[in-house]
Formats: C-alpha cells, structure tokens, sequence
C-alpha cells in the first residue's frame, strides 16, 4: 500500500528542517534541500515500523 503524507521544510539560517504533519515524531534537518527530503523519507519509514511494531504488540505483554 502507498500512502502520502505532508512534508513542510523550513529554512532556518543556514540550515533546513523538515517535518510530517501527519506523523508526530518525524522531525529532521540537513544542510541542503536533498539532504532534508531524504532524512524526511527514512524517518517516516522508521516511525511507520516502529509503530507497527508496537500496535502488534499490544496486548502480548511485550
């Protein structure tokens, strides 16, 4: 399944930082806009598994 999902980068000084709206957590920065778009698309897929993860575990104990 593919999803979307709302990236916003900001300049701030010399540095971009990015976020996903829709998923609190994936927060990231980088020097340049690539480096910002690519730290912005590993961290949603970590906080998806991670999330993942944890719904599959509710309720085992773990």
């Amino acid at each position: 399944m593919s999803r979307e999902f709302t990236g916003v980068i900001e300049k701030r000084g010399d540095w971009y930082i990015g976020y996903v709206e829709e998923l609190p957590g994936v927060n990231t920065q980088g020097r340049t806009l690539k480096e910002v778009r690519e730290n912005l698309k590993e961290a949603t897929q970590l906080i998806i598994e991670a999330n993942r993860d944890l719904a599959e575990n509710v309720g085992t104990g773990l």
